[in-house]
């Protein structure tokens, strides 16, 4: 199954995917959404994730800010069709997508399938890496994103710099040669705007002139991005992806039918035993 988002034909999609927990996927969707916003620019946010931790974020915004048009996707309603629930207003040309953890490989080309850029947040642990390797090898081989059209970017995320974790990090996403397009810190300033229902650009730029340096790399890489119209490869959903046609029902057969005994003429028969 695809999803069906519809809205402007320009509208621009940005997938944020980790199939672990905790990677920061909501932080920076929630930032990214705030960023846009911030320009002046008709923007989205739709949770997948059942936390609802997006969400939360939006509800927390103040009204005062630049207002975020949020779907809470992980919600069924069996009033309207699926459809309807994850339409897009007209004028919206941003749409920040934050995908379910545990997010199965047979899965991943509804979101990928249509998106300007997808990015994968990764912390610098074992596990995390573990995690977004085998990740980035579905995307490439169940959900076929290509590494030529340059849509696919890994984000290095809550990094302590001079550290071995981090080391141990940069030497694992150099080798998979996907792009690094940011390494953003560990850093509280996202805690607080976070509590406020703001982003990371929108707090006094006195105390996070470091976190928006690494940010600069991010928003430069997306602009590229976004600015790039799709290609049919872009378009193309994967063959799993692709519902099989169901087999044509097969040919009903019926047993014959059992032989009818006929009487026999009467003058055929015996009158005295009754018998032929």
């Amino acid at each position: 199954m695809l999803l069906n988002i519809p809205g402007h034909p320009e509208l621009c999609k940005i997938v944020l995917l980790n199939p672990k927990g905790g990677s920061g996927k909501s932080t920076v969707a929630a930032n990214l959404a705030a960023y846009f916003a911030s320009r002046e620019r008709r923007t989205a946010l739709m949770d997948f994730d059942p936390q609802a931790s997006s969400m939360r974020w939006v509800h927390n915004r103040p009204q005062d800010r630049p207002y975020i048009y949020s779907v809470a996707a992980f919600a069924t309603n069996p009033r309207v069709t699926r459809s309807f629930q994850l339409r897009i207003p007209p004028e919206v040309r941003q749409l920040v997508v934050d995908t379910p953890a545990a997010l199965t490989a047979q899965r991943l080309s509804q979101f990928t399938r249509g998106a300007h850029a997808i990015l994968v947040p990764v912390l610098p642990s074992d596990m995390d890496i573990h995690a977004v390797s085998q990740l980035v090898a579905d995307l490439l081989l169940v959900a076929k994103v290509s590494r030529r059209m340059g849509r696919l970017g890994v984000i290095a995320n809550r990094v302590r710099e001079n550290t071995l974790a981090y080391r141990r990090l940069m030497r694992f996403l150099e080798s998979l040669n996907i792009p690094v397009v940011a390494r953003l810190r560990d850093s509280q300033n996202y805690v607080h705007a976070a509590e406020q229902g703001l982003g990371i650009h929108e707090l006094p730029i006195s105390q996070t002139q470091k976190d928006l340096e690494s940010w600069a790399p991010l928003i430069g890489w997306l602009e590229q991005r976004l600015v790039t119209e799709l290609t049919p490869r872009d378009l193309m959903a994967p063959l799993s992806a692709v519902p099989e046609p169901k087999p044509a029902p097969a040919a009903v057969t019926r047993d014959p039918a059992p032989p009818v005994e006929l009487p026999m003429p009467a003058r055929l028969r015996d009158p005295r035993s009754g018998r032929s």
